[in-house]
């Protein structure tokens, strides 16, 4: 049992290697770490489903058998692919429907190719995909439920409104189009083809609002996280201390065409990550 357990998080922490926050998640005490490299290795498998080529039909099998596998976890049972939260599950508690609201999510991505959602279906995607995964994440970090539920839900937004922003030739590429429908039709953009509508002039009307509200959930969460414990919060201010600054590159760069590609800067990163690696 041991050796299998030993196993599970060796191949849980060379998943999260490749991770812009393998860093911040190195920093944890070991169980809190080996913890979260099991929600990352379950986020980016049932995310790697989702964007696979793949039929539309065997992917939605294959986040059904997630589904499984998460009732078979809770059930007591041989759990399969979330073999590696047995412990975790024990130690920290996690909810039940914050793991099928994360497999919901990305199989939004895959029953249709989202284009121009509506404000409530972004939100709705953005809480499965993101929130979700900060509510796995808060009972690990240690935050109370209802400042870590707050914390989530203002932080993931915060974080996935800008990879939206950031993604949108990326998304394009393959389809996708997450820019709400009605801050397009605002920016008098008709079409829902993602080509097209990243192409309009009008394109910074449709982005700017959305920085605000990104901008506004990170300080909601930076409120939040003042009230905590500093152990607590190192790994989310990390997170929001990284990403938070591409917000202002975003809009210093602006959406005209042609775009270069905005990055997480390393150098904030490694200095959030050296302001709290010692407390």
């Amino acid at each position: 049992m041991s050796a299998t357990l030993n196993s599970n998080n060796a191949d849980a922490a060379q998943q999260a290697s490749g991770s812009s926050f393998y860093l911040a998640m190195r920093i944890l005490p070991r169980e809190k770490r080996e913890a979260m490299f099991q929600v990352y290795k379950f986020c980016r498998e049932v995310d790697d489903i989702a964007d696979t080529e793949g039929p539309r039909d065997a992917r939605i099998a294959a986040l059904d058998r997630y589904r499984a596998d998460v009732a078979a976890l809770y059930a007591g049972l041989p759990p399969g692919q979330m073999k590696g939260f047995v412990e975790p599950l024990k130690q920290f508690g996690f909810r039940k429907e914050d793991f099928i609201a994360v497999i919901d999510g990305m199989e939004m991505d895959v029953l249709s190719d989202i284009r121009a959602p509506d404000l409530a279906t972004l939100d709705l995607y953005c809480d499965r995909v993101a929130s979700a995964v900060g509510r796995l994440s808060v009972k690990v970090f240690g935050v109370p439920d209802e400042d870590g539920i707050a914390l989530s839900h203002h932080l993931g937004r915060a974080l996935q409104l800008t990879n939206i922003l950031r993604d949108v030739d990326e998304d394009a590429d393959i389809g996708r189009l997450y820019l709400p429908r009605e801050y397009l039709a605002d920016a008098g953009i008709t079409t829902t083809d993602p080509k097209e509508a990243l192409a309009s002039p009008n394109l910074g009307q449709v982005c700017t609002p959305l920085i605000a509200q990104a901008r506004e959930h990170f300080k909601q969460a930076r409120a939040i996280m003042n009230r905590q414990t500093r152990a607590s919060v190192k790994a989310p201010r990390i997170m929001a201390e990284a990403y938070a600054p591409m917000l202002d590159a975003l809009e210093k760069r602006g959406f005209h065409p042609p775009r270069h590609r905005v990055r997480m800067n390393r150098v904030h990163l490694i200095v959030a990550i050296l302001r709290y690696a010692f407390i």
